[in-house]
């Protein structure tokens, strides 16, 4: 509540508006350094540094010492510019010389994530045109909005520039001219503006808007509407001529008032005071001094305008214009009519209003315009002070005072209407100067029992001192400093003084004007900063009980935020101060705080409450405070209810069980019992298997704050109830209330008596119980006997007035129980639900046996809707526990760990009826389970089903690896979990939640092609075709198909097996990871054709679900989804898979082809069609150009086969093993119309080639045309031949022997052969003799090579005997 200064706003890129600015002088800076040097040789280092608290306020700005030094040598620049910033704070102007840089508001977010508002250059260049001329005084005028939907934001800004050659231009924030006048030939002193401002009080003077100009000897005024309508008029001219491309025409000159100052000796600057109206005494008197005895005196008082001007000779002059006097409105457009140009003017004016013709527009001379003279204004009076020179004027804003500087360092407040001086401040030179007005609180008078009073407006004397590198904060007229600030030394005050031009009392109706009055620029960290006063400071001590306890409050909060002081001091002071505070608000203030200190005991806060509500109850009952009394009241009776249950819980006394039966606990042990093994394991593998954070909150020895307690709670009249708010603090409370009583540690009777005669309701009281519960499950599985005393708690709680309703129908469920079941049912600690639910259970059992005694008096065993409701709860969540405990199972080490789901019973009723299932396949893909082995799992399921032997953990013990027996742990659990849900959790669905779960990852990131080879195998393992025609189509459709039609057109348009590059632009994924997706497309289509033909065999799965969760509601289940999908068309898909198979194998062998050419018009256009549509397929003979092409593509693919074969037998792990892809081949040749035995004569010949002979012969069963595979082999055969005989680097003497015995046309025929077409030419003569022996077996004698196949076997025989 006192002054403080806010930082709003942060200018960017100072440095580069110093360079552009100084840039002719930063090769000279010995001028600078001089001013620095002239500058710091005072000795004023210990100035302002007197003992002011407020000096030191937060957010004052105070610069360290570093940086004080580094911007010492940088800061001095801004003294030297001309700086304007608009009221609205978002535009910025600095000028030097004839350069200028507009600086506006951008928001842009800072390191913390908050929005602040910046200013950042958004035109620089320079602004004069005449020659020798500089920029001498900047203004920025924001002009009004003229749409009725403005809630007070400027429309633009204009900025008004003075020069030193006496012109005066109108710029836009871009930097475009709007206009330009000369107004006289003096150099422009000083701009100042005057916008209109709601009347006050019904007497004051409607003042008018005005820009006033001040030359050395001439002021000239502008009439603001008429300077509104002529920039916006100028502006839209402008933004027409740039959207035509046209030249601009320049507007016709500004009307305007110029007076001669007269009876002065320097002027520097002034202030346009406005209109002012004399009062009949006033009037008298002046009109008796200026016309002696005999003067005659008006009926009515003239309106004159009032403007003061400082300078010397006198120090301050008062001048008055008579409004309605003689002085004209000097234009051109007058001294136009004057002079009988009319034709000119007629000509000037059309091209201004944009009907004057291109054509017709005509050179204008460059002349400079005549300048009008000034009418003579004599000054009233003034301030005489021979010595004295006044250097500014500063305006208040409601008009009534002015502050003015001198040069002997004096600031002087002015009364304008009298024309005195009231006040004076020494030892500021250099001042600069602003006003703060500030506005009464609205809820501060109107308490008043009569009307309410009219808002009081109170006006503060900004002065900065860069001497001394202060700023302060005076009340006017006599009052004290009311803020000090320590701002460094290189500052500027920037106070405009006007608000937005345009507005009027019509206009300004509900606008929230947002300008900021005083505002103080730091060049050295570029931070602007606003100073806010609080109204009370101008209320005077001995008047206003307000300030003395503002003081006070002051007083009691420096004191509580001190560490050190004592509690028995901390408790006297703040009585004290407490019972000096007058005001009830300020003592309601004072009073909180207090409350809300964590530093305080609760012993003193429980003495100064009820010290306070005895002075508030000896006081008289209607002066009281009746929200102080009830503050007071309320906050002592929590304060006792503290004080009592912590002494309650710090006696030591032990819980007594005077409610817990013994057959109660014996059927809660007998529940215990039962899942005991699930709750063990579940506690292992949520404790101590990884490092977790814990808070000394949440431990069970921390005590609860005072304050927060207090926080938590509220009281109204006799009843206590506890505040909303997040879990974590009624786990707080609950455990502040609750905890001893369940460690069996406190009066478990006792705290429960205590509680309910404070009123607090059971219903929050059993919320806060389960919610502790609930919330520190980890300890409470620690704790055995904590089960036993939540029982006795339980059972406490119900008996309580007001808990089980006493008109209860036990076939209706209670209210009581059903908030425990809705917790419970809610809560994601699984373990602590079961407990609570087992519990809860008995209990409610022994309180509706009880009832049904009272009233029916029978032997007969209750029935009811609520044990009903119990039973199945507990089932739900024995089968949440062991779901979450299976999802506790931490991943293989290696695998992208993630949090560790929880589940609720609430939540799995939400997900649908999939949603079990969906649990466990997030669980397979964390724990990187393949699919093969999840199917060894779930076959253990169908031996421990059919086999109840339990025999699967001693095998687990006997494995030695650490790795299967924590796989054993896992398939043990998995198997628990399906037992429980053997409907939920079947295998095809969870075969088919596993796919849509790889899949959905793979779409995360392609490059895992292993997640979609996954999805596929677990496809596969699905049983019912129905189930596995859906999961296909729907991961076609919306994953699959979209990659698959883009490699597919982008192998196409290269013509061969694209780059990695290319394949991640076009496709998303590299080359390797293309290859494989292709390779999975080929078997999704393959389960799709399959499921498709098995449809009709089999009748469609009915899906059914678990009897206890039977209330599922949610979304569909991805089973129940994919039975609704339409079937497919067979031939479709089967064409999509030769597609893909055809991708597959150019991606495989890295093949060229253009896949889609392989297909006519009809096959191009079927492709990435939806699968279930009738679309126009290919049929009949294709066309012969096409089937060559394909077969030579399947010639080339098993060319590419048999390569990597060879590769394979020269280096085990160089090449590809696959065996599948002759027979594949084969398959596509059928679909492709490519004769199979062409095919099958490649492979045999193609192997035989790479020297793998027995593979071959194994192929040559199959061939059909033996003939032609015989001339092909023969040829083969001599190649092979030829290279032994012919070619080998070492000739042998028997070979060259043999060579000389051949037949000449065998030797001729030999040396014919070409051998470099051999993939093996080295192939041992046993295998080429096995050749020509099978060759003669499959030609016939008639043949026109078989005596050449003759021929040939003696060669190699003889051959083979020289070896």
């Amino acid at each position: 509540m006192s002054c403080c200064l806010l930082e709003f706003c942060r200018v960017q890129e100072l440095k580069a508006v110093r360079e552009f600015l100084f840039q002719n002088q930063q090769n000279n800076p010995s001028l600078g350094d001089k001013k620095t040097e002239n500058e710091l040789a005072w000795d004023d280092s210990d100035w302002g540094s007197w003992d002011n608290p407020e000096a030191k306020e937060d957010g004052s700005g105070t610069t360290t010492g570093v940086e004080e030094d580094s911007a010492a040598g940088s800061a001095p620049w801004l003294q030297d510019c001309v700086v304007s910033l608009s009221p609205c704070s978002d535009l910025m102007v600095v000028a030097k010389d004839h350069k200028a840089v507009f600086l506006s508001a951008k928001w842009r977010t800072d390191d913390g994530g908050r929005e602040e508002m910046t200013l950042a250059v958004s035109w620089s260049g320079t602004l004069s045109t005449e020659e020798g001329e500089s920029v001498s005084s900047v203004i920025c005028i924001p002009l009004a909005s003229q749409k009725r939907s403005s809630t007070g934001r400027p429309d633009w800004t204009c900025i008004v520039v003075g020069f030193s050659s006496g012109y005066v231009r109108f710029y836009t924030e871009s930097g475009v001219l709007l206009l330009a006048q000369l107004l006289n030939e003096d150099p422009v002193l000083r701009l100042k503006c005057r916008t209109y401002e709601i009347p006050r009080h019904p007497g004051v003077t409607e003042q008018h808007e005005e820009l006033s100009i001040l030359y050395p000897a001439a002021l000239v005024t502008i009439d603001g509407f008429s300077l509104f309508q002529s920039l916006r008029a100028c502006r839209n001219q402008v933004a027409r001529a740039a959207a035509a491309g046209s030249e601009v025409v320049h507007p016709p000159p500004l009307a305007y008032k110029k007076w001669g100052l007269q009876d002065m000796d320097t002027i520097v600057d002034h202030s346009s005071v406005g209109i002012m109206t004399l009062c009949v005494f006033d009037q008298m008197k002046n009109a008796s001094i200026l016309g002696g005895f005999h003067a005659s005196v008006k009926g009515s008082p003239p309106a004159m305008s009032q403007y003061i001007t400082v300078g010397g000779g006198p120090y301050t002059g008062f001048y008055y214009a008579i409004e309605g006097s003689s002085q004209p409105l000097l234009s051109h457009v007058a001294l136009a009519v004057a002079s009988k140009l009319t034709s000119a003017l007629f000509s000037a004016a059309s091209g201004w209003l944009g009907w004057k013709k291109q054509s017709e527009e005509e050179p204008t001379q460059k002349q400079k315009p005549k300048v009008e003279p000034a009418t003579p204004m004599a000054v009233r009076f003034g301030l005489p002070d021979s010595r004295r020179h006044g250097e500014f004027i500063c305006l208040s804003p409601c008009n009534t005072l002015a502050g003015v500087t001198d040069d002997f360092g004096r600031v002087t407040l002015l009364d304008v209407g009298r024309g005195i001086a009231i006040r004076m401040w020494k030892g500021y030179r250099d001042a600069q100067l602003g006003w703060v007005q500030v506005s009464e609180g609205r809820g501060e008078r109107e308490s008043s029992p009569s009307a309410p009073l009219p808002r009081r407006h109170a006006q503060f004397l900004v002065i900065y001192a860069p001497r001394r590198g202060i700023l302060e904060v005076w009340g006017t007229q006599q009052g004290p400093r009311v803020g000090a600030f320590t701002v460094g030394k290189h500052c500027r005050l920037l106070y405009a003084g006007y608000r937005l031009m345009g507005v009027n009392s019509v206009t300004s109706q509900g606008w929230l004007l947002h300008t900021q009055q005083v505002c103080l620029f730091d060049p050295a960290t570029g931070v602007l900063r606003t100073v806010t006063v609080p109204f009370h400071l101008a209320l005077s001590d001995k008047k206003s009980e307000r300030a003395k306890d503002m003081h006070l409050l002051k007083r009691l909060t420096t004191l509580l935020k001190s560490r050190e002081v004592e509690p028995d001091i901390l408790e006297s002071e703040a009585q004290s101060v407490l019972l000096d505070i007058k005001h009830p608000a300020v003592k309601k203030q004072a009073l909180e705080s207090l409350l809300a200190n964590k530093n305080a005991p609760v012993s003193c806060l429980t003495n100064i409450t009820r010290v306070l509500l005895a002075s508030l109850k000896g006081q008289d009952p209607e002066a009281v405070d009746e929200g102080l009394f009830q503050l007071c009241s309320s906050q002592l009776k929590l304060l006792q209810l503290y004080t009592d249950i912590q002494q309650l819980h710090s006696t030591g006394e032990a819980t007594t069980d005077t409610h817990t039966e013994p057959t109660e606990v014996a059927g809660i042990e007998e529940e215990l019992a039962r899942v005991s093994p699930t709750l063990q394991r579940y506690a292992e593998l949520t404790s101590g298997s990884r490092p977790s954070v814990s808070f000394a909150l949440d431990s069970s020895d921390a005590s609860l704050p005072v304050r927060s307690f207090l926080s938590q709670m509220e009281c109204e009249g006799e009843e206590i109830r506890v505040v909303p708010g997040p879990n974590a603090d009624w786990t707080q409370l609950g455990s502040f209330l609750f905890w001893g009583c369940l460690t069996g540690e406190s009066p478990l009777q006792k705290v429960c008596n205590t509680l309910q005669k404070t009123g607090i309701s059971p219903q929050q009281l059993l919320s806060l119980l389960l919610s502790v519960w609930l919330h520190r499950e980890k300890e409470v599985l620690k704790k055995t006997e904590a089960v036993r005393h939540l029982h006795t708690l339980l059972t406490a709680l119900s008996s309580m007035k007001g808990a089980v309703e006493e008109s209860w129908d036990m076939q209706c469920v209670s209210p009581w129980w059903q908030q425990v079941r809705s917790a419970c049912v809610q809560s994601h600690s699984s373990a602590a639900a079961l407990l609570a639910a087992i519990v809860a259970h008995r209990a409610a059992k022994a309180n509706i046996t009880i009832l049904a005694e009272t009233k029916f008096q029978s032997e007969w065993e209750a029935v009811s809707l609520e044990l009903e409701q119990w039973a199945v709860c507990v089932r739900q969540l024995e089968d949440v526990l062991s779901l979450q405990t299976l999802l506790c199972v931490p991943p293989p080490q290696g695998t992208p760990g993630s949090a560790t789901p929880h589940c609720s019973v609430k939540a799995l009723l939400e997900g649908g009826r999939g949603g079990i299932a969906d649990s466990v396949a997030k669980w397979v893909f964390r724990q990187d389970l393949a699919p093969e082995r999840l199917k060894d799992m779930l076959q253990r399921r169908g031996e421990a089903e059919s086999t109840e032997q339990s025999s699967q953990p001693e095998q687990g013990k006997g494995e030695k690896s650490q790795e299967d027996a924590a796989f054993n742990r896992a398939a043990e659990l998995l198997v628990s979990v399906c037992q429980r849900f053997p409907d939920s959790l079947s295998p095809d669905l969870l075969f088919a939640h596993c796919c849509w779960e790889y899949v959905v990852q793979w779409n995360k990131d392609p490059e895992e092609g292993r997640y979609l080879s996954w999805a596929v195998e677990h496809l596969k393992l699905v049983s019912s075709p129905h189930i596995q025609l859906g999961i296909s189509s729907m991961m076609w459709n919306t994953f699959i198909v979209k990659c698959f039609s883009a490699a597919a057109f982008l192998i196409e348009k290269v013509g061969k097996a694209p780059k990695d590059r290319l394949c991640r632009r076009d496709v998303g994924m590299g080359d390797c990871a293309m290859t494989a997706f292709l390779g999975s497309c080929v078997q999704l289509l393959q389960i799709l054709m399959e499921a498709d033909s098995g449809v009709e065999e089999v009748t469609p799965p009915e899906l059914c679900v678990e009897e206890v969760w039977g209330e599922a509601e949610g979304p569909a289940s991805l089973a129940e989804l994919a039975l609704e999908q339409k079937g497919v068309h067979y031939p479709l898909v089967q064409h999509h898979y030769l597609l893909a198979s055809l991708l597959h194998t150019a991606m495989t062998f890295s093949l060229r082809v253009k896949p889609l050419s392989l297909f006519d018009s009809k096959g191009k256009n079927a492709f990435f069609r939806e699968l279930s549509s009738i679309q126009l397929m290919p049929s009949g003979d294709m066309d012969p150009g096409l089937v060559s092409l394909r077969q030579e593509f399947l010639l080339r693919v098993l060319t590419g086969w048999v390569t990597t074969q060879r590769e394979a037998v020269e280096g085990p792990g160089s090449g590809s093993g696959d065996k599948t892809w002759p027979s594949l081949c084969l398959d596509l040749g059928l679909l492709l119309q490519v004769n199979p035995d062409i095919l099958r004569r490649h492979l045999v010949c193609e192997l035989y080639n790479q020297g793998l002979d027995p593979r071959a012969e194994q192929v040559m069963f199959e061939v059909e045309d033996k003939d032609v595979l015989g001339s092909q082999l023969l040829v083969l055969t001599g190649q092979r031949l030829s290279y032994s005989l012919l070619h080998t680097q070492t000739q042998t003497r028997p070979a060259m022997e043999l060579l000389a015995r051949l037949p000449p046309t065998l030797c001729t025929w030999l040396k014919a052969m070409d051998p470099s077409e051999l993939g093996c030419p080295s192939v041992p003569l046993s295998q080429t003799s096995r050749l020509v022996s099978r060759l003669i077996e499959i030609l016939p004698e008639n043949h026109g090579q078989y005596s050449l196949a003759l021929h040939l076997l003696e060669a190699v025989e003889d051959l083979q005997r020289e070896d």
